[in-house]
């Protein structure tokens, strides 16, 4: 299995895109130009690639060629779909029509043939991602949100890992976790104590145990630059606490 790592942007801080073709020369086409111009890459060459990446990060979009040496593209595809709604837009060749259709179909969002223009492929992505966005501000269910994104923060819902903008984890707590995410969930909006223990979920044992108030100081501890003068978690006197900046969701 070869996957490489995602090129050196600051994690949170721009789009982070899946390429799997098992070309070596495509990949690193991609990532290079894509890296100049403010997208995070990651790469691989197969299938089991593809769903190991996914497991472990929360992916903007995945570039997926149809033509994988020995896997069928289609069920790729199909089970990428099926899987959630990530954006896919396909790499196929300028004679593969019947294979652009059906990916299209099969709940592709869009696709580019080879040989392709590395500036074209990126004004692609970038409308994808610009459809995707105004479909976040729609309602959804909880359960649909794969990360959240706020400040270069990254915490990622399935894999319940927290990134800084410099790419590097962050171990948090169940508790911890669970009110971080609850947060996110309302930038912005002043939290009391009360709506923050319903909104966390936890349970009953760790909410006596451990108190919102304690949480909030141990996370100001990981997240804040100075957790005495803190910038992203206010507190709001006689109220409660809120998260105090824009966060990104993903789906």
């Amino acid at each position: 299995m070869t996957i490489s790592p995602a090129t050196a942007v600051p994690a949170g801080a721009a789009p982070h895109i899946l390429v799997i073709d098992d070309d070596p020369e495509i990949r690193a086409l991609i990532e290079e130009y894509m890296g100049r111009n403010d997208m995070r890459v990651s790469s691989g060459a197969s299938g089991r690639d593809l769903f190991d990446l996914l497991d472990r990060e929360a992916i903007d979009l995945v570039l997926l060629d149809l033509k994988l040496p020995g896997e069928d593209g289609m069920q790729l595809a199909r089970m990428l779909r099926e899987r959630g709604s990530v954006p896919i837009v396909l790499l196929t060749g300028r004679s593969e029509e019947a294979d652009r259709v059906m990916g299209l179909e099969l709940g592709a969002d869009d696709y580019v043939t080879k040989p392709f223009s590395p500036r074209e492929l990126l004004a692609r992505m970038r409308a994808v991602l610009r459809r995707y966005q105004v479909q976040a501000t729609l309602p959804e269910r909880d359960s649909a949100r794969r990360a959240f994104r706020f400040s270069g923060w990254e915490l990622n819902l399935r894999t319940r890992r927290l990134t800084s903008p410099q790419g590097a984890p962050v171990d948090l707590s169940n508790g911890e976790f669970s009110l971080l995410a609850a947060l996110c969930r309302s930038p912005r909006r002043i939290l009391t104590r009360e709506q923050l223990l319903s909104m966390s979920r936890l349970h009953e044992a760790e909410v006596y145990d451990r108190s919102v108030d304690v949480q909030v100081r141990r996370l100001r501890l990981k997240i804040e630059a100075d957790s005495a003068r803190p910038a992203l978690i206010l507190t709001e006197r006689g109220a409660g606490y809120q998260l105090a900046s824009e966060v990104e969701t993903l789906y």
